[in-house]
């Protein structure tokens, strides 16, 4: 992990990651050139905070994977139902929607490959326990529901004239549809 500077240096690295995000989301070939721009800093102060590419993908990694867990804190997964707490999660994500765009263009990696995390799949199980999501859908398989249905619903978003508000209430019918159980 790198040290991450304070003051104006860290308002200055801050400025340049959310303008990457931005601009690699919308345009992941883009030039490092039009992050600055973005950032409103010069190429030679980009340079001098990530030297490489390489670098400045690694801390858009780090970025992501902070305001991924900052959205699972604000979306209080522990708290009741475990449909009710997905449902949560989904608007919370749903809010991150650049950075879902690094990801889901294998910009960047998402942390769990080929697993969930352990709050994720407790708040899964709650949910079979309490009756809110079908017990034969296991937590992986929900959380492949929640991350395609956020894919779904910020392409469409991306090419249709809808709302967030709207674009998101269709996301989250699909996702409480897909996994409260059947009668």
């Amino acid at each position: 992990m790198t040290t991450v500077p304070t003051g104006s240096r860290a308002r200055t690295r801050q400025a340049i990651l959310d303008a990457a995000i931005v601009v690699l989301s919308r345009n992941p070939a883009a030039p490092l050139g039009d992050v600055a721009v973005a950032a409103d800093v010069g190429r030679t102060t980009l340079h001098r905070y990530f030297p490489e590419r390489g670098d400045l993908m690694g801390a858009l990694k780090e970025e992501a994977d902070r305001r991924l867990e900052e959205a699972g804190v604000r979306a209080r997964i522990g708290e009741g139902s475990g449909a009710d707490a997905l449902r949560r999660l989904c608007q919370e994500y749903f809010d991150l929607g650049d950075v879902l765009s690094l990801l889901f263009q294998e910009q960047i990696g998402f942390d769990e490959e080929g697993g969930c995390d352990d709050g994720f799949e407790a708040m899964v199980l709650r949910g079979h326990a309490d009756g809110s999501i079908d017990p034969e859908l296991p937590p992986l398989w929900v959380q492949s529901v929640m991350w395609s249905q956020l894919y779904a619903g910020w392409g469409y978003l991306a090419y249709e004239t809808t709302s967030r508000h709207e674009t998101l209430r269709l996301v989250l019918r699909c996702v409480d549809g897909a996994v409260r159980p059947r009668s």
